[in-house]
């Protein structure tokens, strides 16, 4: 199988200059708050618009070449590489973020949702590039590449290897035979929850401005805030309204769309979903009574603080009401934990993802099982279908090499005299794309004293961690290369 090199360039340069026309979002924004960068932010926009055309147009005889599954996997990997690197340019011709290796760490963490972030004072910054800052999450909530697939059929039949590659869930539910189709009807719900959620968060007298970036970054569950306290500083309403919104953005767009059409009966037989609920119903509970008998919290405080920390680690959207680093050591404990396991698959969240959870448990005591009867076929069942011996595999590799991954950027961090609370909550909040994480990098602090190698590794543990892993492993294979 064959790599073609002109179809990627032509796909990247597609890619690059629907960015650029993201980028140019912006500026309404900073012209009404009359911001002399409007003038840098329309410079980014134009020099991205630019480029990504004239590479799209130079390699224009490619574009009824089909994409085959190899070429899915580098446009995937490299485009989101080459979008995070003209990302940068509006932080940089601005002077928001002088730095290169700071500003891509910023734009990776946007991208990837994580909500990582290097800035001291989120509150100083111009309204254009905020703004910017929450776009960039919800560009990368559903993926840039699924929208060109939505809205541009110049990919054709080869679309399938890019949704495929961009949303690599364990058995991605078509909602309509064309590939086309499922990413426009992905898309529907995404931009209209995300317009609802807008317009409740202005009924609880939140600003404009603050309602539609809070609103891009909750559904792209990427928690940038235009504040530095984050959601702290918010009322109980709001905070409540964000609850259920990072709720549904960590629940599969498959069910969402499900629900919109009245077909409960899918959500109500999805195992994933039931123990996603479950599991936040019980977490909730237990961390509650701890705040409430340990930090002589208010229960309803208690309470609320409890679900929006355990709801916003859970889906990897990373938003802060309270700072989870100072509870009892056991609630601290469990909040950890939390971020190696991830919402649901054909979700925004990242993480491990609940349904690998459930398909490693269930092989696991159904492995005991097998002991007694070493002749008997026992398959794991997943929504009462036999899940097949490549999808068990898939499984325990990912959660294997993503603790050896872990575990190695840890081990390496360290190496960068990153203390070990640091190191371990870093890498586990770049990994899961989560945000804040443990030690110096905790709810209230920031990754700006990270060494700037440490930055590096973490922003391609972010990015491998958005692309679950393998989209971006395999690149680095021999048989990836090989003609066959």
């Amino acid at each position: 199988m064959r790599i073609h090199l002109k179809v990627i360039a032509h796909i990247l340069g597609l890619l690059n200059a629907l960015n650029g026309l993201f980028m140019l979002l912006c500026l309404p924004f900073s012209i009404y708050y009359k911001e002399e960068s409007w003038k840098e932010i329309l410079l980014a926009g134009l020099i991205t618009v630019v480029a990504g055309f004239a590479i799209w147009f130079f390699t224009r005889d490619a574009k009824n070449q089909e994409v085959s599954k190899k070429d899915g996997y580098l446009i995937v990997t490299l485009g989101w590489l080459s979008i995070s690197c003209f990302g940068t340019l509006p932080y940089l011709l601005t002077g928001a973020i002088p730095t290169f290796t700071d500003a891509f760490f910023e734009t990776m963490s946007g991208y990837t949702t994580t909500g990582a972030s290097i800035l001291n004072d989120i509150e100083s910054l111009h309204k254009g590039i905020l703004f910017w800052r929450s776009l960039t999450q919800w560009i990368g909530g559903m993926g840039i590449i699924v929208l060109a697939v939505a809205i541009l059929p110049i990919l054709g039949i080869g679309g399938m290897q890019l949704f495929v590659a961009e949303a690599p869930g364990i058995s991605p539910d078509k909602l309509q035979p064309r590939i086309r189709d499922t990413a426009t009807r992905l898309w529907f719900v995404y931009v209209g929850l995300t317009m609802l959620e807008f317009l409740l968060l202005l009924a609880g007298k939140m600003t404009f401005f603050d309602a539609i970036n809070h609103s891009l970054t909750t559904m792209a569950t990427g928690g940038f805030s235009t504040k530095q306290d984050s959601a702290a500083l918010f009322s109980p309403y709001i905070q409540y309204v964000m609850i259920v919104f990072m709720f549904l953005a960590g629940t599969s767009f498959t069910l969402s769309y499900f629900a919109i059409k009245l077909n409960f009966k899918k959500i109500l037989k999805n195992e994933e979903f039931k123990v996603y609920l479950s599991f936040t119903v019980v977490i909730t509970f237990i961390i509650t009574l701890i705040l409430y008998h340990t930090e002589n919290h208010p229960f309803e405080k208690a309470f609320r603080d409890t679900l929006f920390q355990v709801v916003s680690v859970l889906t990897t959207t990373g938003y802060v009401s309270s700072d989870y680093s100072q509870w009892a050591p056991m609630a601290s404990l469990i909040i950890f934990t939390l971020m190696f396991i991830g919402g649901s698959a054909g979700s925004t969240a990242g993480g491990v993802k609940v349904v690998r959870h459930v398909i490693l448990i269930k092989n696991s005591l159904l492995e005991l099982k097998r002991q007694l009867h070493p002749a008997a076929v026992i398959p794991v069942r997943l929504n009462h279908k036999a899940v097949t011996q490549p999808i068990a595999y898939n499984v325990l590799a990912f959660i294997m090499i993503y603790l050896i991954i872990f575990t190695t950027g840890s081990v390496a961090l360290s190496l960068l005299e990153v203390d070990f609370m640091t190191s371990i909550g870093a890498v586990a909040t770049s990994l899961g794309n989560i945000g804040p994480g443990f030690g110096s990098v905790g709810p209230v602090d920031n990754f700006s004293h990270i060494p700037t190698v440490g930055k590096w590794i973490l922003s391609i543990l972010m990015m491998l961690g958005r692309l679950e892993l393998f989209t971006v492993l395999i690149l680095f294979t021999p048989y990836y290369w090989s003609k066959y």
